[in-house]
């Protein structure tokens, strides 16, 4: 199986993002996303910064995909949209029905994880549409995976986020501008000061998810270290690792440890326990509450 770095989703700076793709460059990883997905106001990256990066990423041996965003509003971002999609150079992740509709008869393209498939029909119509590649959308379980890969059409790969916090929800409003008391409009891009996002606590004290702009994230990252093998006897083409604040360096370097053979996959979750102090989640594979962790 190959290896896949998710986009940003948090806002960082431009040099923390330049860093982290240099960094990125290196690392055993065979597929970077790069692009907002999240916050049409995050423009510190511009669209020639992300194609400078795609490039640099592609000179050193990467298959670069530029993201798009996943929640449209204005005629604006569907400018910004028609720019992605039209770049003429690199591959495109389509993550809402706009995005496939301008990327369908232009080649073909990666159908996100925020698209809805849920039965093989759905990923029929993609593959109609020129989707080389699709994500299992993160609430999904492993027995659904199984049937939808039952049904997936000839030549269409099969992408499954991994590690990593899972995108769960995404709002017209703003959820960290609202806590900081402040509209949207003029938020003063609040979001930046949390290179992770925001824990979100229940009344007891629990941490249930993590603010992220107009995004929702879970409050625990995904790990499916276990589900490895399960995975690769699936047909899964592709496993994702979505970048976070610190460790996503160890976490691709333990996925393909366990990939190659050289790890098993409870040493690698003892290595990668310190990035992860609220613990796991892995509920969703399991065919229960997303925020849940069972042993392997």
């Amino acid at each position: 199986m190959k290896l896949a770095l998710g986009s940003i989703p948090y806002f960082w700076p431009h040099d923390r993002v330049v860093a982290f793709y240099e960094r990125a460059a290196e690392w055993p990883v065979d597929i970077v996303y790069v692009g907002e997905t999240v916050c049409p106001k995050r423009r510190d990256i511009t669209f020639e910064d992300w194609l400078t990066l795609a490039e640099r990423l592609t000179a050193a041996g990467k298959e670069v995909v530029l993201s798009t965003l996943v929640l449209l509003e204005a005629g604006s971002e569907l400018g910004a949209l028609e720019r992605i999609c039209g770049n003429g150079r690199f591959s495109v992740e389509a993550n809402d029905m706009s995005a496939v509709h301008m990327l369908s008869g232009r080649g073909p393209f990666v159908a996100g994880p925020h698209i809805n498939v849920y039965n093989g029909e759905t990923l029929a119509l993609l593959a109609e549409c020129g989707a080389r590649r699709w994500v299992l959308p993160v609430e999904l379980s492993g027995a659904t995976l199984a049937a939808l890969q039952a049904q997936r059409p000839a030549g269409m790969e099969t992408e499954v986020l991994a590690f990593g916090r899972l995108p769960l929800a995404f709002s017209a409003r703003c959820f960290t501008a609202r806590a900081q008391n402040l509209p949207k409009d003029q938020c003063d891009f609040c979001c930046a000061d949390y290179p992770g996002g925001v824990p979100m606590e229940t009344q007891e004290g629990e941490i249930l998810f993590t603010m992220n702009g107009v995004q929702l994230l879970s409050a625990a990252p995904c790990n499916l270290l276990g589900a490895v093998s399960s995975l690769a006897g699936l047909g899964v083409d592709v496993l994702r690792i979505a970048p976070q604040p610190d460790g996503t360096e160890e976490a691709v370097s333990a996925f393909r440890a366990v990939l190659g053979g050289y790890l098993d996959a409870a040493d690698a979750e003892e290595m990668l326990a310190p990035f992860a102090p609220t613990g796991w989640c892995n509920g969703y594979w399991h065919g229960t509450e997303g925020m849940a962790w069972q042993a392997w």
